[in-house]
């Protein structure tokens, strides 16, 4: 594997609380050692890797894997400090974050929907909003609902007469940054005045922590309107809008709309899998337009062989059959492409300097 690749490769439900712990009991011989593992970072990630550990635990009961949700940026941190054995995050790492990391490992791990959810009472039908809507709604431009954009989207719909109040997280968050990224692609004035990233000045509207926090704000506030993950919105059956792309039809999230996301970029994957796949083409016609790969980042050397051979041999059951058990929590499996890149960087991980098996 040449250099970038290498060190390209290096490499962001809810609340800093969050902690899983899979503990490991059972019938086995007291002579038997545990291999803990430890990780941290992504809340979006948080259910599926929830599902995965226990799933993977069960089916080797002398590894115990603990995963914190404390988000994509406390994750990177942790790495970075050695103080875990891998991280998950949102938004994978910058040449020059690269350049400040121990030799680490970056490689997807697997996708889903950011969706934007709402509060207007009596509206049976599912919200359409156009990306021009959106940006006017989280600028603050748009304070109506009966506002000619919102109307413009959808028609024949009687939406009510109350005003617009936009919920946004406050913590720093690989969903804020994939929403973002989606408003920067789509609305000039919006990069311009606001950007991307895990947390940014927000424009218009109130904040609360983590998903739970933009969900209670919603759910309290008529005419509220916020963004949160699919597994979320689902669990607690909450509306979601159909998103308009750039083949001009109106998209719900789902995990089959992630992936024809995933499948717009499939070029672009290829030689750099930390593209966003916000804002497919229009040759994507049934892709979500506002998603977003998840990451796995792995310092690529460690000292405890038995560690990380462990380490190694759980990463590889999530590229494998743990994308069939992420299809069940609404999650995007990983495409055939991406999951071959992401073979062929395990192999670089190593223990004290010599390869696993």
């Amino acid at each position: 594997m040449n250099r970038y690749k290498l060190n390209h490769l290096k490499t962001p439900l809810i609340g800093i609380t969050a902690l899983l712990v899979v503990s490991i009991t059972g019938c086995k011989s007291s002579s038997t050692s545990t291999v803990a593992l430890n990780g941290a970072g992504s809340t979006f990630v948080y259910p599926v890797m929830s599902h995965w550990t226990d799933d993977y635990t069960q089916k080797h009961p002398d590894i115990q894997i603990n995963y914190q949700s404390i988000g994509s940026g406390g994750g990177v941190e942790q790495v970075r400090s050695g103080t875990v054995d891998f991280g998950a995050s949102d938004n994978p790492l910058t040449d020059a974050k690269l350049a400040d990391m121990r030799p680490v490992i970056q490689i997807p791990e697997t996708a889903g929907p950011v969706c934007v959810t709402y509060n207007l009472p009596g509206l049976k039908q599912p919200v359409q909003l156009s990306a021009e809507a959106l940006s006017g709604i989280f600028l603050g431009t748009i304070t109506t609902w009966q506002d000619p954009l919102i109307q413009h989207d959808n028609p024949g719909v009687q939406l009510p007469n109350v005003k617009v109040v936009v919920a946004h997280r406050t913590d720093g968050s690989g969903t804020t940054n994939a929403f973002t990224t989606y408003l920067a692609a789509v609305s000039p004035d919006w990069k311009q005045k606001v950007g991307a990233g895990n947390a940014v000045q927000w424009p218009a509207g109130i904040g609360g922590k983590g998903s739970e926090g933009v969900t209670g704000l919603v759910r309290q506030s008529p005419g509220a309107i916020g963004y949160v993950e699919l597994t979320y919105a689902n669990q607690n059956k909450l509306p979601v809008a159909s998103i308009k792309n750039l083949a001009g039809k109106y998209i719900a999230p789902s995990t089959a709309s992630t992936t024809a996301a995933i499948a717009g970029f499939t070029d672009q994957l290829a030689k750099d899998p930390r593209t966003p796949i916000v804002n497919p083409p229009a040759s994507a016609p049934d892709a979500y337009p506002i998603a977003t790969l998840t990451f796995l980042i792995i310092p690529q050397d460690g000292p405890d062989r038995a560690k990380r051979t462990a380490l190694k041999t759980f990463i590889q059951y999530i590229i494998t059959d743990g994308q069939t058990e992420a299809a069940k929590l609404d999650y995007a499996p990983l495409p055939e492409g991406v999951k071959q890149f992401d073979q062929q960087a395990l192999k670089h991980l190593t223990a004290a300097g010599q390869p696993l098996p």
